[in-house]
């Protein structure tokens, strides 16, 4: 008989309330390098359970309670493993779908932010390292790069006692497939984009120093292009800076995405600029980034840093123009998987039957 499963959902309530749950993640090294479960543990089993190895995991033991919840990239070869552990006696589940489907989870951090009456929740995406934001003030909210389910943004607003109002995007994403347009449709909410003409839906567009209001809050629009041209953050109340993937918390973003070898170079010329107007934001500003390059934790605290530790941890920001430009080319990562296809989407707006085919994986718009 075939293990039983357990869904995306099911795990995320497991870890949220700390339950003891053993996450065994039996995929190759090098698969989960590149992103996993917070907390989970690894046997490098995959081959061995895919040729019916006897002795493939048997020197595993539990590490977190007596229950195991297995995971492989789509969910079928970590059936295999949590049969072989309930041969054992062990209560051992597979999570259905593996780790494609389990790029939807999700768990929440409140934002602290001294100096500003409205209400900041973090959420995140816990493989994918997607951050996106609700912020409140006076019973009305707005989303910041919405990266989830709109029920999952109605779900947190209606806890807080918030109606979305404003859906904000701080650029076109290459990593995930926005939802700020479903999220919009949704709820009725105004979606607003910085000024561009990339993509083919309605929208409101913002331009340098427009200033939004989300109940008794200002978020005022910086235009910071280099990551994309069209890239703005979004200070909140002058104390919380909504970034984008323009700056992060020890790195910035990379100016290579739909762009030739030259439009790059003069992207990153262009990101230089961008970063230094930031730069000259008072030290105790709070950076809120859209993404993250780590597994997210289910511990509630949320990831942010002032801008003054956000410059002593990201050594480019202190280099002359020539030099942030020349380091920042020969320092680019990966680019993301399937960002082409997710960027085409992005800009009409739309959204595939199932999301988690094109988003599997890190996020890597990132230069450290």
């Amino acid at each position: 008989m075939p293990a039983p499963t357990i869904s995306t959902e099911g795990l995320r309530e497991l870890l949220e309330r700390r339950a003891p749950v053993t996450v065994l993640d039996v995929r190759p090294a090098a698969e989960r390098a590149e992103w996993s479960i917070p907390g989970s543990v690894h046997a490098d089993a995959y081959e061995a359970l895919r040729r019916g190895d006897p002795t493939a995991l048997a020197d595993f033991h539990p590490t977190n309670g007596d229950r195991v919840v297995t995971v492989c990239a789509a969910g079928k070869t970590s059936m295999l493993a949590a049969e072989r552990l309930r041969a054992r006696g062990l209560d051992a589940v597979s999570l259905q779908g593996g780790m494609r489907v389990w790029s939807l989870a999700w768990n929440t951090a409140e934002v602290r932010c001294p100096g500003t009456t409205p209400r900041i929740v973090q959420l995140r995406r816990t493989g994918k390292g997607c951050l996106s934001y609700l912020i409140g003030s006076n019973g009305a909210a707005a989303v910041v790069d919405a990266s989830l389910e709109p029920q999952v943004y109605r779900r947190v607003a209606e806890n807080h006692g918030w109606r979305i109002c404003t859906v904000l995007e701080t650029h076109v994403h290459a990593d995930h497939l926005s939802r700020a347009r479903a999220l919009a449709v949704d709820t009725g909410a105004k979606l607003c984009l910085p000024t561009t003409d990339r993509v083919s839906f309605e929208f409101t567009p913002l331009n340098e120093h427009d200033t939004l209001r989300v109940g008794s809050a200002g978020l005022r629009v910086f235009h910071t292009p280099g990551h994309t041209p069209e890239s703005a953050c979004y200070l909140l109340d002058e104390r919380a800076l909504f970034t984008g993937d323009t700056l992060f918390l020890a790195a910035v973003g990379r100016p290579d995405l739909e762009a030739s070898a030259e439009q790059a170079r003069r992207r990153a010329h262009v990101l230089h600029a961008s970063l230094q107007r930031l730069l000259a934001l008072p030290p105790e500003t709070v950076v809120l980034p859209t993404h993250t390059s780590e597994p997210v934790e289910f511990d509630g605290r949320p990831i942010s840093a002032t801008l003054e530790e956000v410059q002593e941890r990201t050594s480019l920001l202190r280099e002359t123009e020539e030099t942030f430009v020349s380091q920042i080319l020969t320092r680019l990562p990966p680019t993301p998987p399937n960002h082409h296809r997710i960027v085409a989407l992005n800009e009409a707006g739309t959204l595939p039957d199932d999301p988690t085919e094109l988003e599997a994986g890190a996020n890597r718009c990132a230069v450290a």
